[in-house]
């Protein structure tokens, strides 16, 4: 009886582990020029040559676990009187006017297993470019990092150094 419990936890075991190795395949990197997108928004413009802070506009990432795309009326906020002449924010005004929002084609996937808390990353004083690149550099935004579980752990073990937020290695912080 315990050599077939044995078994069966080892054959579980081996199935939930390639099922997470061949998602992580599912990861595009090296693109370097990120999704085709419906506005052509610069993130080189925003956050590199005015300095917007990344969380001006994605406020939910330090408020819950997930970073929200910002709300068309934000945008509008600036673009009502700033370079309306532009067919991209002529775009934006289009969407705005009619209540809808952009299609915006995701640009950060991970498994479905894993579980990511913006929040948590945010008030440790993580800087958004450790995980997201150069975005400052960036026109649209591709995915930086591979995200991958390796590259996750090597930040938070170099964390455990850290006296103010050590970062948990506990599985379950991260995983279903």
């Amino acid at each position: 009886m315990r050599r077939l419990l044995a078994t069966l936890l080892i054959v579980a075991s081996l199935a939930i582990a390639s099922g997470a190795f061949t998602q992580s395949f599912n990861v595009s990197l090296g693109l370097q020029k990120g999704p085709q997108q419906p506005i052509k928004f610069s993130h080189k413009t925003h956050a590199g040559l005015l300095g917007m802070d990344c969380l001006y506009c994605h406020y939910g990432a330090i408020k819950s676990p997930i970073a929200n795309i910002p709300a068309v009326s934000l945008c509008m906020g600036c673009h009502k009187i700033a370079v309306t002449d532009r067919p991209e924010i002529r775009k934006l005004s289009d969407y705005y006017s009619r209540g809808e929002t952009p299609p915006w084609v995701e640009v950060y996937k991970l498994p479905q297993h894993v579980k990511f808390n913006h929040k948590r990353h945010v008030l440790a004083n993580v800087a958004c470019t450790k995980c997201h690149g150069p975005v400052q550099e960036m026109d649209a935004v591709y995915q930086y990092p591979s995200l991958k579980m390796g590259w996750c752990v090597s930040c938070h073990r170099d964390s455990l150094k850290s006296v103010n937020f050590p970062a948990s290695m506990d599985c379950l912080t991260c995983h279903h």
